[in-house]
């Protein structure tokens, strides 16, 4: 009876002396869960210094875009607009405006082409020129966000593997001590659930932001075409205007 008594008091104090913090589990746990626990934090910094990057990146693109297309309706000459934005054209819609405008003036140098052929080449020049562009500036918004896709989707199941590891120590501590007291499994499985914490504290805000940052970019880029297909069909009034100046000349 006594020597029962002694047992449980050295299996509640082993319980008690047990670290459960976070860097007492951490400290406690193999080299295998302790790479998974390193990788996962390492994984969600790197999301964090993507997210707080790209969100602040991603938050003025609208209001640029809306200051833009007011200068670029009210009226003012697109040679004009053209000159006083080309040397800080470090946003899209202003880079897709310059790429435009810089065919659009190589193409009537020698003067504006007097023939469809010739009209019909250059506005394609045009557009294809602002295409390019739009398609270099996706790329520069969509840099990083493969990652965040991969950290959401692989996250939780690298934790899960530092889970299955966790329960493995901990059975393998049952079969060895023989005892299935709860300071023998308890730190195993509490590794195993914190592997398991750091991997959905991973994926979560990687998973939120890739989808709110995907839906903010394609409706940019939509807003792009727009602007590009809006651009394309004024140079179009201007060549058929310059049609109509030379009939009547004549």
């Amino acid at each position: 009876m006594n020597g029962s008594d002694n047992l449980e008091i050295v299996d509640l104090g082993e319980a008690v002396s047990t670290d459960f913090s976070i860097w007492g589990l951490f400290l406690q746990a193999d080299i295998i869960v302790k790479m998974v626990m390193i990788t996962l934090v390492f994984l969600s910094f790197w999301s964090w210094s993507i997210i707080l990057q790209k969100r602040g990146f991603l938050k003025n693109l609208n209001s640029k875009a809306d200051k833009f297309e007011e200068a670029f309706w009210s009226g003012e000459a697109l040679d004009k607009l053209y000159g006083r934005v080309k040397k800080n054209a470090d946003d899209p819609i202003l880079i897709t405006f310059t790429a435009g405008m810089e065919e659009w003036q190589s193409g009537i140098a020698g003067g504006v082409p007097d023939t469809e052929f010739l009209q019909a080449s250059l506005k394609q020049r045009v557009e294809r020129a602002m295409s390019l562009a739009i398609s270099k500036e996706m790329l520069r918004l969509e840099k990083g966000m493969t990652f965040l896709a991969s950290v959401g989707s692989t996250a939780p199941f690298i934790g899960l593997f530092g889970t299955v590891w966790g329960i493995m120590n901990s059975f393998t501590s049952i079969a060895m001590t023989n005892n299935t007291n709860i300071s023998v499994v308890a730190p195993g499985i509490a590794e195993a659930l914190f592997a398991t914490a750091l991997g959905l504290v991973a994926a979560i805000p990687a998973v939120l932001s890739y989808n709110v940052f995907t839906t903010y970019i394609n409706r940019y880029g939509d807003r792009l075409e727009t602007f590009m297909t809006e651009f394309s069909t004024i140079l179009s009034r201007h060549l058929d205007q310059q049609e109509l100046d030379k009939k009547k000349n004549k």
